[in-house]
């Protein structure tokens, strides 16, 4: 299926690692324009190599996100460079474990700026050319927004207002044909994931086989080849008339399991 992504550009925050690096790959794949906003060079200058190795445009800029000015010249390089913006992918973010006993109001706050922040300021730069292009914005939250960890409020926090712009902003939105929707990841096995893995359980391999039998479909996690397929259809015209939407694709584990146990 031709999802008409030819030529477009599209800014993914976190956009060389894990989820966000699958869905650069799936939009270069689509011969969209991926534009990567990352603080890691390592995994960066690595996609973006094999990236153009095999002819597919791509940018890419490096700082911190929670630099306001930072976002402001993404955009706006982004825009000069290209003449568009077709999209954002709000997707950059980690659960740094700042809890309500284990952490403190300042934590708790730096968590929010490393987390949330970057999501409104980048769409916020953005609107004029989303206005024009009648883009989309997918932000990538995640299942402890609906379901809660223990010890990581901050990052939950973040992660349901994610869900709430998302809401708010198809509401604001909807008059200028823009879209805005949501992907909701739960168990996907990314660099990060596997971190938490190791360095959380003393046998991970034990761990991660417990998660999966308590995965309905298949007893296995979600890819993020799965996540990317999701993120580049809610991207383009094919969905167009989808938008204020918290998608799921996570084999049944938030809400079967649960109701099947």
């Amino acid at each position: 299926m031709d999802l008409y992504l030819e030529g477009k550009v599209f800014i993914v925050s976190g956009g060389s690692k894990g989820i966000g690096e699958g869905i650069t790959r799936a939009l270069a794949e689509e011969g969209a324009i991926p534009v990567i906003a990352t603080r890691s060079p390592e995994s960066t200058e690595r996609l973006v190599k094999e990236l153009r190795a095999g002819g597919k445009e791509v940018s890419f800029f490096l700082g911190g996100l929670e630099d306001i000015e930072f976002c402001k010249k993404i955009v706006e390089e982004t825009g000069a460079r290209y003449g568009q913006i077709d999209g954002i992918v709000n997707n950059a973010g980690v659960n740094d474990g700042v809890g309500l006993e284990s952490g403190d109001p300042a934590s708790f706050m730096s968590s929010l700026q490393k987390n949330l922040l970057h999501y409104y300021c980048l769409v916020h730069f953005a609107l004029p050319f989303l206005k024009e292009s009648k883009g989309a914005i997918l932000n990538i939250s995640s299942k402890v927004a609906i379901t809660g960890q223990g010890g990581t409020s901050a990052y939950a926090a973040a992660k349901g207002a994610q869900l709430s712009l998302t809401r708010e902003w198809a509401a604001e939105l909807y008059p200028f044909g823009i879209r805005a929707n949501a992907i909701i990841p739960a168990e996907v096995m990314t660099p990060q994931y596997k971190r938490w893995l190791d360095i959380a359980f003393d046998n991970p391999a034990e761990k991660e086989a417990e998660i999966c039998r308590k995965i309905p479909l298949e007893n296995r996690m979600t890819t993020s080849e799965e996540i990317a397929a999701l993120a580049v259809f809610l991207l383009s015209s094919r969905s167009g008339h989808t938008t204020g939407q918290w998608m799921v694709p996570d084999g049944g584990y938030v809400h079967l399991d649960r109701a099947l146990t």
